[in-house]
């Protein structure tokens, strides 16, 4: 309990007039006598009346909070909590809350301002913005109470404990269900080519047609029906891919608000929902990371939730990748030829050991291998140089890509598929890659 600004401000008008009259005394000016029994007086009353009013405070009820807010959140997505609180006051009366926000998750509009009307609730809301994925748990939220007289503020601390869960950000995911497939990626960046070859799984047979391929022609039919008839084919479905994710020290570079490592997160459930979709199966193995995960590849629109749940609480560890315990691990576990999608920040002193995992891989299974590349790397490259320590800045950074680069050919050079990209068009690189090889047949 603090004393309100309108209790300090009577305190200081009564000192300044005790003030004044004791100057005024101590000049030897004559003054009424009654002067000083009237100032006393009233700073008496005024602390009876601060007593009372405090004690008046502590009597009142508290008001009751219930919390509304989702039981899921978006990484980096503003989304509306709402507080309703009922009371049993039988006056008006404001007062001020502040919902405590556990740490990792920003807020806007807070503290709020609420106004309580007799045999009324009321109910306010602020924004709430995560930084970071996993659990997250409220425990109270705060309350200023105003004395009946406005001469003291109580605060309180009401429990109303509530739990919600950070994904990745999968609102763009759902958000392509209301469009059109391809709209849906063209807008996400996607440019399909054209299709260099068929698909392998029999479609129906239908009367030839002319462009057909002569391989085409189904002979048995052909002479059953007296007329051409060729076999149609689409592209292969329940076919299985599995994202290698990286989750050590090489991932926790971050661009803007997100880091590397969640760049990455939300390019593979992009791709695993399209994926998904197409009828193929979609699996997850991590390593590096603190406490690694490995999720089976299952086909169906079911299996999102399952990888959603399954890496939303993920984090980066400062361990080194160990690409070659990686491989060995995921060859025991799929046996069934599958697209692995190895995704890492690719350095120096890692490439031997990735061109040895990768072979290792590339017995059984087809892999591509996607490195992120920092953003600020770039924009250094671009910058002007004006003096000695942006020149040594310069040739640092230049340094750098260059050698970056040139590790980039020596692994390509040995025959792995290899994307550099930034973190942000990650996902549109995946998709396109593996559509290409969708309409190629070329799993």
């Amino acid at each position: 309990m603090k004393p309100s600004r309108l209790l300090l401000i009577w305190l200081a008008v009564l000192l300044a007039i005790s003030t004044l009259l004791g100057t005024v005394q101590a000049l030897d000016v004559p003054t009424p006598a009654s002067l000083s029994a009237i100032s006393w007086g009233l700073l008496l009353a005024l602390l009876l009346l601060a007593l009372l009013d405090a004690i008046r405070l502590q009597r009142l009820p508290s008001p009751r909070v219930h919390r509304q807010m989702p039981g899921s959140l978006a990484l980096g997505r503003w989304s509306e909590v709402r507080l309703q609180v009922s009371h049993d006051f039988r006056e008006p009366i404001t007062l001020a809350m502040f919902d405590h926000v556990p740490q990792g998750l920003t807020f806007d509009n807070l503290p709020l301002s609420v106004a309580l009307q007799p045999g009324q609730f009321s109910e306010v809301g602020y924004r709430l913005r995560p930084l970071s994925r996993g659990h997250f748990s409220f425990a109270q939220c705060e309350i200023n109470l105003p004395s009946p007289l406005g001469l003291w503020s109580g605060k309180r601390l009401l429990d109303v404990p509530a739990q919600t869960r950070v994904y990745p950000d999968f609102a763009r995911l759902y958000g392509g269900e209301l469009l059109a497939v391809d709209n849906w990626l063209s807008q996400l960046g996607v440019r399909q080519r054209q299709r260099r070859g068929q698909g392998q799984e029999f479609h129906q047979l239908r009367e030839f047609r002319e462009g057909d391929s002569l391989r085409q022609i189904d002979w048995k039919a052909t002479a059953r029906q007296r007329t051409p008839i060729a076999r149609e084919y689409e592209d292969e479905r329940d076919q299985q891919i599995i994202f290698m994710l990286d989750c050590g020290r090489q991932m926790r570079s971050q661009d803007g608000e997100l880091s590397h490592f969640d760049h990455a997160l939300n390019a593979c459930l992009l791709l695993s929902y399209v994926a998904l979709r197409q009828g193929d199966a979609v699996g997850l193995s991590t390593f590096a990371g603190e406490q690694n995960r490995y999720l089976a590849p299952i086909k169906g629109t079911s299996q999102l939730k399952v990888l959603l749940n399954g890496v939303y609480d993920l984090v980066n560890s400062k361990r080194p990748a160990d690409f070659q315990t990686a491989a060995n691990q995921l060859l025991a576990r799929q046996k069934r030829r599958a697209l692995v999608v190895l995704i890492t920040n690719l350095r120096d002193e890692d490439c031997d050991e990735l061109l040895a995992a990768v072979r290792l891989l590339r017995q059984q299974h087809r892999v591509l291998v996607a490195s992120l590349r920092e953003e600020v790397l770039d924009e250094r490259s671009q910058t002007s140089v004006q003096t000695l320590s942006e020149a040594l800045s310069y040739c640092g950074t230049v340094n750098y890509l260059n050698t970056r680069n040139e590790l980039h050919e020596h692994v390509s050079a040995h025959g792995v598929h290899l994307l550099d990209t930034h973190p942000d068009k990650l996902g549109a690189e995946l998709l396109s890659h593996y559509l290409n090889l969708k309409e190629a047949g070329v799993f």
